[in-house]
């Protein structure tokens, strides 16, 4: 019953504008205003570069689809764009952290989440930035106190942390930022994302010693993915009962097209699959995950990843829309299906 309940957030999205939008946990699950809210959203890596007509635009098709929620990065630069709300040392840009608090209203008053994220960055994405500490920590203190009036965003405070680049923060690092965010704002909530599923002995440290307030997990990007999500999910809750402190588990950055065409594009129903999957296994979101196609001429198209000449939604393709369009439905099962469990059960 609490999954059908959950559901209604996809099933009802952009029914209702929110001025004051909290995002919060309960146990396993966001809540949005005090209501357990299942986070359906998509990559929006680039906004702060789109135009803001682009960008009514697209949240009207997010909302109109049942995306309640979206990743916007605060540290971006690729294609020769930079757009970052920070600089290298994490001082305010004022022109795009302007824009990104304006996103940030506008979200607020249409009931929308927003994921903002931090990266070292590795050159793909920009320069690489925020090398050092301080530097980091500097750019966790730009967004929080500039954006703290809004509750409906939270941060992330490394972008793939654990990868042994120039991208890598480690755990005591993020400890101490944890803290120190907690002490600017003790509501804000923040995690620190990790590309592959997340082992147990990698999975203690985060959760004991940094302490996220959720997981972040960017599980792999191969065919065999979206059957494994169910039974990955469910591990993560077994060793967090284990260990003694159990969070949400939300899938930020799940596979996506054009990333390794020649190996693998995935089709509609490998997204449905995956998403299916985190629903049935009672993960508290998952993104629709997007960027640039890498087999094409100049990277074309770039999704969320470039958004200067066209917004979002009309730079997806046909196997996209294919998946968006069926979103409410494969939800409507989802729920129907949980219910039939639910009463076998009583």
């Amino acid at each position: 019953m609490r999954r059908s309940i959950l559901l209604l957030s996809i099933l009802t999205a952009g029914a209702v504008a929110n001025a004051g939008t909290e995002l919060g946990i309960q146990g396993r699950q966001f809540t949005i205003n005090g209501k357990p809210t299942f986070l359906l959203g998509t990559s929006y890596y680039g906004a702060l570069g789109a135009r803001k007509d682009f960008i009514r635009r697209d949240l009207d098709d997010m909302q109109k689809y049942g995306f309640n929620w979206f990743r916007v990065w605060a540290t971006w630069g690729a294609f020769d764009n930079e757009v970052s709300a920070v600089d290298r040392e994490g001082k305010p840009r004022e022109a795009y952290l302007d824009k990104l608090r304006w996103l940030i209203v506008e979200c607020d008053r249409r009931g929308i989440i927003v994921d903002v994220t931090l990266s070292r960055g590795n050159g793909v994405t920009g320069p690489s930035r925020l090398q050092s500490t301080e530097a980091l920590r500097r750019a966790a203190k730009t967004l929080v106190t500039s954006l703290r009036p809004y509750r409906n965003w939270y941060l992330d405070m490394g972008n793939e942390r654990n990868i042994r680049d120039k991208r890598f923060v480690s755990t005591d690092e993020l400890a101490k930022l944890r803290t120190f965010i907690k002490e600017l704002d003790p509501k804000r909530l923040a995690t620190a994302s990790f590309v592959r599923d997340i082992k147990k002995d990698e999975l203690k440290p985060i959760l004991l010693d940094v302490r996220v307030d959720f997981l972040a997990p960017h599980r792999p990007r191969n065919q065999k993915s979206p059957q494994q999500t169910v039974v990955q999910t469910k591990k993560y809750f077994e060793l967090m009962k284990v260990l003694g402190r159990t969070i949400p588990v939300h899938y930020q950055e799940p596979f996506r097209r054009g990333f390794t065409p020649k190996r693998w594009q995935p089709k509609a129903e490998h997204f449905l699959a995956d998403l299916k999957g985190a629903l049935e296994a009672d993960a508290a979101g998952w993104c629709f995950h997007n960027g640039d196609q890498k087999d094409k001429p100049q990277s074309k198209p770039r999704r969320s990843f470039d958004m200067r000449e066209a917004r979002l939604f009309d730079q997806l393709d046909d196997q996209e829309m294919k998946f968006i369009r069926q979103i409410k439905v494969t939800a409507s099962k989802t729920a129907s299906t949980a219910d039939t469990k639910a009463k076998s059960k009583e």
